[in-house]
């Protein structure tokens, strides 16, 4: 649903297609290594130039399976004409693989922009299947995975996040969200004032050495993590309308 995936037979009407994949868009592990594809380590190793939402992050795992690969610094900052600069590569004949901290490249992460000029000027563009966290946290969650939707980090600020959460509460699909640490207890707050005491489950560190998932009704959680701090990547996981368990 939420990933990128342009087959190299159906290019934008218009377009014209140069001969081979030439951007490619890699998932990187959420926390533990080896979740790392074989298909990915072999691409990295392959491509010219490595585009990277965090240099130092993604320094560190080139270091761990050994490869060396120059880095472009690539975030949501980024001037245009990074941007630029980028696509002048991959027209030029130089292979670009676009990673991010973590995760798979364009969900909640900078690069659509590239993507879609990219597809624009006829560069093809290949996503490789790997980790997402909102997908592992909500398999994880029981909470109905039949039907959802990923809404990403709800706004900062609490009259934004109630009047986004109200336009979500007639929703029947399990709804998924990122959130950072010191705003979770606030978020979880407005989840239970505007939505009311719905089950969710947070999920923390997923796959590293301290994951952690609290299920409950929302006033469970909040008191749980109200006494233990939060910490770590969190996906917050909230059952739809009418979806709660008999």
């Amino acid at each position: 649903m939420c990933l990128v995936h342009v087959c190299s037979c159906a290019p934008i009407p218009g377009t014209r297609l140069i001969d081979v994949f030439m951007l490619y868009l890699i998932p990187t592990p959420i926390g533990n290594l080896g979740d790392i594809t074989l298909r990915a380590l072999e691409t990295l190793k392959s491509v010219d130039v490595i585009a990277a939402e965090d240099t130092r992050e993604t320094g560190k795992l080139l270091k761990h399976f050994g490869i060396g690969k120059p880095l472009f610094s690539f975030h949501e900052h980024s001037a245009d004409t990074k941007r630029r600069d980028l696509l002048a590569r991959l027209e030029q004949g130089e292979t670009v693989a676009l990673v991010s901290e973590a995760g798979t490249p364009l969900v909640s992460d900078p690069g659509y922009k590239l993507v879609r000029e990219a597809l624009r000027r006829g560069v093809r563009v290949e996503a490789l299947p790997g980790a997402a966290a909102f997908v592992t946290a909500l398999v994880a969650s029981g909470a109905p995975p039949d039907r959802f939707a990923f809404f990403g980090f709800l706004p900062p600020k609490t009259g934004a996040r109630q009047r986004r959460l109200a336009e979500l509460a007639a929703y029947p699909e399990t709804l998924i969200f990122y959130e950072s640490p010191h705003r979770l207890l606030k978020m979880l707050a407005d989840v239970r004032a505007v939505l009311g005491e719905r089950s969710v489950a947070v999920a923390r560190e997923l796959t590293k050495k301290f994951e952690e998932i609290k299920r409950g009704k929302v006033s469970e959680v909040m008191d749980a993590f109200g006494r233990s701090g939060v910490r770590g990547e969190i996906v917050v996981i909230v059952w739809g309308k009418d979806k709660e368990e008999a």
